[in-house]
């Protein structure tokens, strides 16, 4: 969801189309009524009373081209920009008014006084392509080719909606991988410094001189001695 207080940085449908693309996703399509609830779970968080959030709306992917156009036919013209089949609609009371508005919202207007469908929020209105909304994007899931086990998990913070958090799990493996290959410089210094502390305590052994226990240890003059008083 790409939501902005600036009226300034909201965006045209054409901008919030090629920004979702931008990533990998494309502008929201929606299945069926179980997703337009999750989505609408999503979007409470933005209209609890207290939190300063302005009214805006949301470009979802649902838009028309406008050629070819039949009198009478023109709720069936509209096609999701990411390919999807999907027939739900969720449009508000008179909606959709066809003409020059091509592209839809979806409302989000919590401080609006409700119309004839009632409160402006989360049903669908058809608008021009260039006025500045917000987006929501969808993207697919990420497939990991190693097939990871995912458990699924619920949020359980202050203020977070029920949503599905997937958390996967690539086994043990790979976590034993991640220990011992940060360690592999520190054994390498480990491994050099015993080598050089052996190569220098075999150099000290050999050069040492070992003394035979048959080998005298006196010292002998070369000179003569010569005894005062003393004849041969």
């Amino acid at each position: 969801m790409a939501y902005f207080h600036e009226l300034s940085s909201r965006v045209s449908f054409q901008e919030a189309r090629l920004a979702c693309e931008s990533e990998g996703g494309a502008l929201l399509s929606l299945e069926n009524e179980a997703e337009q609830k999750l989505i609408e779970s999503m979007l409470q968080n933005l209209t609890k009373p207290g939190t300063g959030i302005s009214d805006g709306d949301f470009w979802i992917g649902l838009w028309r081209n406008g050629e070819g156009q039949i009198p009478g036919a023109c709720p069936d013209l509209y096609q999701w920009s990411d390919g999807s089949s999907s027939q739900y609609r969720n449009w508000y009371t008179d909606e959709p008014s066809c003409g020059s508005e091509k592209c839809v919202v979806m409302y989000h207007q919590p401080t609006a006084n409700p119309g004839l469908g009632g409160p402006y929020l989360y049903q669908w209105n058809d608008d021009r392509c260039n006025m500045k909304h917000n987006y929501i994007c969808k993207y697919e899931p990420e497939i990991n080719p190693t097939s990871p086990v995912e458990k699924t998990y619920f949020t359980n913070q202050p203020g977070d909606t029920p949503q599905n958090v997937v958390v996967t799990e690539a086994g043990i493996i790979p976590n034993l991988i991640y220990v011992v290959i940060p360690t592999i410089p520190l054994l390498l210094l480990i491994l050099v410094a015993f080598g050089t502390c052996c190569f220098q305590m075999l150099h000290k052994s050999k050069g040492r001189t070992k003394t035979s226990p048959t080998q005298s240890t006196l010292w002998i003059s070369k000179s003569t001695r010569k005894e005062s008083g003393m004849e041969v």
